[in-house]
């Protein structure tokens, strides 16, 4: 249960931490005083969305921090805390939001930082809220399917149908598009034949398109290459051959009469062998040298072939490696293609046997339900009865089909929720006959049978008290006081009724101080007690018998 709660900059608070005991806790207080803000400050802290214009004019930042206590007996929630690496030895939770002006927000739990995701998902475990937008659920009979599974525990049995659905609508659409590659494979077959056998043909070696680009340039170049070629053998071969040969005897005859020039003698000699080596390779690069005109077409037509197979397998830029990658994929294909018929025959025999566990799985979860919603309709009558609505019949109905065409992920099932306030009128779904007392008094009923079913210890009630007076104001607090005797119970209301059944009661009121609007909390005495309901009861028109009747009120309450 929520044991602290801190808030610091938000809204119209500038700084307030509460402190929340067992039982049931009222917030009342004059409308726009800032109730809304002390459960927008919850909402926040377990995930939900904001802005920076809650951030409190003048500030940088706001932050919004809870203290739970989390019970021995919860031991679901904290082996999963404790595999999220979150320390709760002593069962203590410390949830903690920060919010900059920036928009930008900050999670931790016991001072470790987690994701908004983290938060949402504890918060089911934590809080249940109830506001008047919950009758909007209330009146969807799309939501009635949720408030069924719920108070069955039939969420289980729905995940795996979700997942069963799933795998029954894959198989469905991979055998829709093996039937349409069946319907297609001989046209697919030739086309697919076709490719690789245009690419086979054409025997391609990796790189080729390279090396044939370096032979064409050459053999477009030939004459100019034997020109010069041989030009520059003749120099080496003969002016410049000579020269050196007589440079090169002179040398050993300056060395044989002085010793120094000996290593410069040595090396003109080397130099004039090294380039008598060059000439002997320039003869054989111009022996290798082809002058064919036949040849050239010949390379210029194959390169014509690989970049047409390059644009048409692969892409204007593509390598040849794209078509032979090709080429392999079109013969994985076609092998494919041959074993369809069994792939065919494999997916048809998967698909019967997942259809008929999909339907036992859709029909066990529907028997769930329709026995949970006969359980339902017993439980919400007595419930409504207690909440002076002695005449009124709930009942669940369920459209009248069962049949894989209709199933979903949720299975086939689409329940709605039937009301009928006044003996002798017929029933008629909740939307277009409950008034706004009524719906109230529905919704309290759903939250306190969702609540002994579920796990979470805090339950928060904002206005569900609309349209709610006199006798039904009563039986709406004995209610709410009723669940408080085995939930933490926090509600913000305007019925002094409830108001006045509250263990701890605490005011809301707005001031100006320093030309600055502050909303403050007050944890109420008895005497303040009497007064505040004294407020709830008649407005600013207290007299003596009002506040003799808030008192009676408070004393017939505690």
């Amino acid at each position: 249960m929520i044991r602290e709660l801190l808030i610091k900059n938000l809204a119209l608070i500038d700084s307030l931490q509460l402190s929340f005991s067992e039982g049931l806790t009222v917030l009342t207080g004059e409308t726009g005083a800032g109730k809304s803000i002390i459960l927008q400050a919850i909402a926040l802290l377990m995930g939900g969305r904001t802005t920076a214009a809650w951030i409190r004019s003048g500030a940088d930042s706001a932050s919004v921090e809870a203290c739970f206590e989390i019970a021995p007996t919860r031991t679901n929630l904290l082996e999963e805390l404790h595999a999220q690496g979150i320390d709760v030895d002593d069962g203590t939770l410390i949830i903690k939001r920060s919010l900059s002006s920036q928009g930008k927000s900050r999670y931790s739990i016991n001072g470790s930082l987690v994701t908004a995701r983290q938060v949402g998902e504890l918060a089911t475990d934590l809080l249940s809220v109830a506001s008047q937008h919950d009758q909007h659920h209330l009146l969807a009979p799309a939501r009635h399917l949720d408030f069924i599974d719920a108070l069955g525990g039939l969420w289980p049995q729905r995940q795996e149908l979700a997942e069963m659905f799933q795998r029954w609508t894959d198989l469905k659409e991979h055998q829709r598009a093996l039937l349409q590659q069946e319907k297609d494979k001989e046209q697919r077959r030739d086309f697919l034949t076709f490719q690789r056998d245009e690419i086979s043909a054409a025997a391609i070696i990796p790189d080729e398109d390279a090396r044939l680009t370096a032979v064409k340039s050459q053999l477009r170049s030939a004459d100019t290459l034997l020109q010069l070629g041989r030009e520059s053998h003749y120099l080496l071969t003969e002016t410049i051959h000579d020269a050196l040969a007589r440079t090169r005897k002179n040398l050993e005859q300056i060395a044989g009469l002085d010793a120094s020039a000996t290593d410069l003698a040595v090396a003109v000699a080397e130099s004039a062998y090294l380039l008598a080596d060059q000439a002997d390779r320039l003869r054989d690069y111009l022996d290798n040298i082809v002058n064919d005109p036949d040849r050239l077409e010949e390379v210029e037509s194959r390169l014509d072939l690989l970049q047409r197979l390059k644009r048409k397998y692969g892409g204007p830029q593509a390598a040849l490696a794209a078509v032979l990658a090709h080429a392999e994929n079109a013969t994985t294909e076609l092998t494919a293609l041959e074993d369809m018929d069994q792939e065919l025959a494999e997916l048809g025999r998967q698909l019967t046997a997942t259809t008929e566990e999909l339907r036992k799985k859709a029909a066990a979860l529907s028997a769930a339900r329709r026995e949970q919603a006969l359980q339902l309709a017993v439980a919400m009558g007595r419930e409504l009865r207690s909440l002076c609505l002695e005449d009124a019949i709930f009942e669940v109905r369920f459209a009248d089909h069962a049949d894989l065409d209709q199933v979903g992920p949720t299975g086939w099932d689409r329940p709605e929720f039937m009301f009928s306030a006044n003996q002798g009128e017929p029933v008629k779904p909740l939307a277009l006959i409950a008034s706004g007392g009524e719906r109230s008094r529905l919704l309290l009923a759903l939250k306190c049978l969702l609540a002994r079913e579920d796990q979470v210890e805090t339950v928060i009630f904002d206005e569900v008290d609309a349209g709610i007076g006199g006798k039904a104001a009563e039986s709406l607090a004995r209610k709410i006081q009723e669940l408080a005797g085995h939930h933490q119970v926090l509600c913000i209301t305007h019925l002094p009724q409830i108001a006045a059944a509250a263990t701890e009661h605490f005011l809301v009121s707005k001031s100006l101080t320093d030309e600055r609007t502050t909303t403050a909390i007050t944890l109420l005495n008895r005497v303040q007690r009497v007064s505040e309901l004294a407020r709830m009861l008649a407005g600013e028109s207290i007299t003596r018998q009002t506040l003799a009747y808030a008192e009676e009120l408070l004393t017939a309450q505690s």
